[in-house]
Order: structure tokens, then C-alpha cells, then sequence
């Protein structure tokens, strides 16, 4: 029902997040998940879809490994890849939502439409979340923080 997933934190600190299993099989190493993935079980795409999966994560808000708005925490593999001062993003705590989460709300129906999904995102969407959370960080606030809160909820 659940398990539990390497990410990366403020600092650059790795942690382990608590989710939702939502698929068959899940690898450490499969980090691109694309709508039509094969191994989402039936209730995963709902708990994908409406986002339940990640009320699991207020655990981690509760002991402070992450924060109601921020960055995504990345698994192991891409935030090893920040460099200059795209790394400065490390030093926000990971959210459970944020910008790049809003904008990219279908991201698994977006690479479903891919001839190569992981090159998309990795060519595309990641250096785009990247911009997006640098723009976070440079531009913070607590009344911006609340209206991404309801963008994400409503």
C-alpha cells in the first residue's frame, strides 16, 4: 500500500518520502512515468490523477523534511545535475506542490504524447522546472505561497 522513495532535499540532503504505491512495479531507477505506463494499477491513475498520492507526504512536512509549497523533491539522478546557479534551488525545502507543479499538472499525459518521454523530459520539462523554481526562489512570498495553495486545490 505504501513505500518509500529516495529524493532529494534542502541542501542537497537525501530523505525518504513516503507514497502511495500506485503501481505493480516500481523501480529506483525508473524515474519517468508517462498515463498509459502499463505498470499504474487501476486505482493508481485515480490516486495519480486527483493527486492523493501525495497526502502521504505531510508526514514529511511534519518532521520538516519538506514544506507545504516548494520544489518538487527530485529523485537522485537530477538534482545531481544542477550546476552554477541552478543549484540554489537546493536551498528551498521540497514542497508538495509549487509552481512547476501547477504548470505541469498533466505531466504524465504530456509525456505520454512523446515519442521519447525521458529525453522530453529531460530536454524540456526538467530545464523549464528548473526555471520556474529559480523564479520561485528569486521572487518568494508568503501571500504568493497561499495563492498557489489554491490554485492547487481548486
Amino acid at each position: 500500500m505504501f513505500f518509500m522513495q529516495k529524493r532529494i532535499g534542502k541542501d542537497g540532503k537525501p530523505f525518504r518520502i513516503c507514497k502511495f504505491r500506485t503501481m505493480h512495479h516500481q523501480s529506483e531507477g525508473d524515474t519517468v512515468t508517462t498515463a498509459d505506463d502499463p505498470r499504474i494499477t487501476r486505482m493508481g491513475h485515480w490516486l495519480r490523477h486527483s493527486k492523493v498520492d501525495c497526502l502521504t507526504e505531510l508526514v514529511n512536512v511534519f518532521i520538516g523534511q519538506m514544506s507545504f509549497v516548494g520544489p518538487r523533491p527530485d529523485v537522485p539522478g537530477y538534482a545531481d545535475q544542477l550546476k552554477g546557479d541552478d543549484r540554489r534551488i537546493l536551498q528551498l525545502r521540497p514542497g508538495i506542490t509549487g509552481p512547476a507543479s501547477i504548470k505541469y499538472r498533466d505531466e504524465e499525459e504530456l509525456l505520454a504524447q512523446q515519442t521519447d518521454p525521458k529525453a522530453y523530459n529531460d530536454n524540456v520539462i526538467w530545464p523549464d522546472k528548473v526555471k520556474i523554481n529559480l523564479d520561485y526562489l528569486d521572487n518568494w512570498s508568503f501571500f504568493g505561497d497561499i495563492k498557489l495553495i489554491f490554485k492547487t486545490v481548486f
